[in-house]
């Protein structure tokens, strides 16, 4: 039986690419906000990263180095080299796990709590002021998915 062909695919429009590079601008002011706030609060973007991801992991408050290094989607060895810097700094404890003593749980500490809460505050009200912005770009992105344009002519 010969393999079935896929669907053709509706060119993109002029709008399509617009409504594509503002959701990416938008995306970029919120990376900048964020790359900002992490300096300010003397912590490198990556470590509040770290922090969220650790303090945000479903259904428990601690990852391995191994789901730290997903999380961030970085080389292991690079989650470890972090995880060293954030211990050093008291943000995060790290303790080898009692049923697989290869692995290390990583936790954050008070004093990472404490500043992960302040830059997640600053993060949640960014966010809720792009709100209405990124609604519009995703319903235009979704629009014309579903809706592509004729071509001209």
């Amino acid at each position: 039986m010969p393999a079935a062909r896929p669907a053709p695919v509706a060119p993109l429009s002029k709008a399509d690419y617009e409504a594509m590079a503002d959701f990416r601008y938008q995306l970029r002011q919120f990376l900048s906000f964020s790359e900002k706030a992490a300096h300010e609060a003397g912590i490198t973007p990556r470590q509040h990263q770290a922090l969220l991801a650790i303090k945000g992991f479903p259904g428990r408050d601690y990852v391995t180095v191994g789901e730290l290094a997903e999380q961030l989607q970085i080389a292991h060895h690079s989650a470890v080299e972090l995880t060293d810097r954030l211990v050093g700094q008291r943000m995060v404890t790290r303790k080898a796990a009692t049923e697989d003593r290869r692995a290390v749980l990583l936790r954050v500490t008070r004093r990472g709590e404490t500043l992960l809460a302040k830059l997640s505050l600053a993060h949640r009200t960014e966010i809720q002021r792009m709100v209405p912005a990124l609604q519009m770009l995703l319903e235009r992105i979704n629009l014309g998915a579903n809706y592509p344009e004729s071509p001209p002519g």
